[in-house]
């Protein structure tokens, strides 16, 4: 069993290695953090390293490193070298922390959700009443949005009162989409553009130029050159060239950013061979999130 000064430097040890990217510490590293002697930390250093939770590295640069079994001491589960969760704070990203572990501790009663954070990095920059961010995770898009009302020091943990909670579900934007199997170039008139939609059932069509994605010829562009009394109006009149182009196999997630970033209503998909494979809307993406949330 460790005590809390072994814990506290263990956990700082840990910190700054992650924090030089992998690269041995400096007991005075770890005093000054601390804001002990460095002697202190030295003699203590012996004692982790005949647990087997730090290893010596010989020389000028030389220093400790965490062992394995360290990790797994306190509870720390992902290599905090390659994984990282970001942590934002009022709106600010804190660039030398991440999450290792997220606990519900009350989800039970109405309007009350709590949410115990556990810490790689300096948690001492973060204070109480502070607005935090949490996320997206790995896998399951887990973010969560609260206040800091309690932080433990020796374990590195934060106290979350949680004000949101969001997930995006984990599954590929070919599972939402619509297949295509037709297009237009710049000379079909609108009436056949109408019958195309008809038949295939379909809410845009792509413009295709020479096998290249030109634009897309939408819905809501065709109802606008009716509701003109454009008839006559050719595709090349009334398409939309802001388009977007993503791969069937992206995630939910990655789609939604680039609904976002290129302010379109929807994606045209690409397969494996770089074919149109089908298309996926703003309407489909909204569609299932409600029926995640329900």
């Amino acid at each position: 069993m460790l005590t809390s000064v072994q814990k506290e430097i263990l956990q700082t040890l840990i910190n700054l290695y992650r924090k030089s990217k992998c690269t041995s510490v400096k007991c005075e590293s770890i005093a000054d953090l601390m804001g002990r002697n460095s002697g202190t930390i030295r003699n203590q250093m012996q004692s982790l390293r005949s647990l087997g939770l730090v290893q010596g590295v010989p020389g000028p640069r030389g220093g400790y490193k965490p062992t394995l079994e360290a990790y797994h001491t306190l509870n720390i589960e992902n290599d905090p070298c390659e994984i990282h969760v970001p942590i934002y704070v009022e709106n600010q990203l804190i660039s030398d922390i991440s999450v290792n572990k997220i606990e519900f501790t009350n989800i039970l009663r109405p309007g009350q959700c709590e949410a115990t954070i556990t810490v790689l990095g300096d948690i001492k920059q973060l204070d109480l009443d502070n607005q935090i961010k949490i996320g997206p995770t790995p896998v399951n898009n887990l973010t969560i949005i609260g206040t800091i009302i309690g932080r433990d020091d020796v374990d590195n943990a934060l106290l979350i009162k949680t004000d949101g909670i969001l997930s995006i579900p984990n599954i590929k934007v070919k599972d939402l989409s619509t297949p295509i199997d037709c297009s237009v170039d710049y000379d079909v008139p609108l009436i056949d553009v109408c019958k195309i939609m008809d038949e295939k059932h379909v809410k845009g069509i792509p413009v295709i130029i020479d096998n290249e994605v030109k634009g897309i010829v939408k819905q809501s562009d065709v109802i606008r050159m009716v509701s003109e009394n454009k008839l006559d109006a050719k595709v090349k009149d009334f398409m939309d060239e802001n388009i977007a182009i993503a791969k069937e196999t992206n995630t939910l997630m990655h789609s939604m950013g680039m609904l976002y970033q290129k302010d379109v209503s929807m994606l045209i998909l690409l397969d494996e061979n770089s074919e149109i494979s089908g298309m996926v809307t703003f309407t489909d993406v909204l569609r299932r999130l409600v029926s995640f949330t329900n």
